[in-house]
């Protein structure tokens, strides 16, 4: 048996107000329709839910039990309509992110907080792992979207947009001045113990296939867990180590770390937002999307 929403939420006023012509006051219509439609109703469900009389209409044991049930019903859809209206409005919502830990440092975390304060009824969740996890993440729909660094394998369900453009500068403890005194070849640089992340990370990757392509091997003599581990080691003379340039921007304006000027240039990376292709995003991830392109695009031309 198939019933219409619309009879029952005919019925649900009629039964409400005890009134046909108060439902049809409430519902725009008028009272034989209203008549018409609950009658219609009753002979589907083969019972009598009305007793009419002059003061209005009373309900029938069968229903009262209906009543109960499509108040309940009713509520949910109410409740429904109310938080997706608050969606639409941006006063509530949740958004899974994953995001790795360049592109973290890099963007996301001004980014959110910007949004936050744009947002305050928006509930974010961060989830951060390396760039595969991240992806992954995106594929078996744990996050509504990713924020990635590059190197990254986007599978054919996914797709992935650039959002901004990054370079990678090595740099040594400021006990090394020397070295930034002209421009020095990579191999020069075996001397010295090298930092960086570890393997199974992208970075990693990407600075191995770096090495190879100047017929070197990478060979860290400390792998690091987190770009943010890299730079203390590297002020504190444990190594050489390679850093995305915002990340020690700061370190370097103190003299804490110095860049060395390779000869080799190191190939720049981007920060790619990643969502999936067949499941479209919430009200709530879509703004956040927006706000993410809206913060590059006003980045952009601020450098111009």
């Amino acid at each position: 048996m198939e019933i219409t929403y619309d009879y029952y939420r005919i019925f649900y006023y009629a039964a409400k107000y005890k009134s046909f012509s108060k439902a049809a006051e409430i519902l725009m219509s008028n009272q034989p329709n209203i008549t018409h439609f609950m009658n219609n109703l009753e002979n589907q469900l083969g019972c009598r839910l009305f007793i009419r009389s002059n003061r209005g209409v009373t309900l029938t044991r069968e229903g009262e039990k209906l009543y109960k049930h499509v108040t309940i019903a009713y509520q949910h859809f109410q409740l429904a309509e109310l938080e997706l209206a608050n969606d639409k409005s941006l006063q509530s919502g949740i958004i899974t992110v994953g995001v790795s830990e360049i592109a973290l440092h890099l963007l996301i975390l001004q980014v959110m907080a910007d949004f936050r304060k744009a947002y305050p009824g928006i509930r974010i969740r961060l989830s951060n792992h390396s760039t595969p996890e991240t992806i992954q993440e995106v594929k078996d729909g744990l996050v509504d979207l990713a924020v990635v660094s590059t190197p990254a394998d986007i599978p054919a369900t996914l797709k992935s947009t650039s959002l901004m453009d990054f370079s990678d500068v090595m740099v040594v403890s400021s006990s090394h001045k020397e070295l930034c005194e002209k421009p020095i070849h990579l191999s020069k640089m075996q001397d010295y113990p090298l930092i960086c992340l570890g393997r199974g990370t992208k970075s990693y990757e990407f600075f191995s296939n770096f090495y190879q392509r100047y017929g070197l091997k990478l060979n860290p003599d400390i792998e690091a867990g987190t770009i943010h581990q890299i730079l203390p080691m590297v002020v504190y003379d444990l190594g050489v180590g390679f850093l995305p340039e915002n990340v020690g921007i700061e370190a370097l304006e103190d003299g804490k770390i110095i860049k060395v000027p390779l000869i080799e240039k190191i190939p720049q990376r981007q920060i790619c937002l990643v969502e999936s292709k067949r499941t479209p995003l919430s009200i709530a991830a879509n703004a956040l999307k927006q706000f993410i392109n809206n913060y590059i695009e006003t980045k952009l031309q601020d450098n111009l």
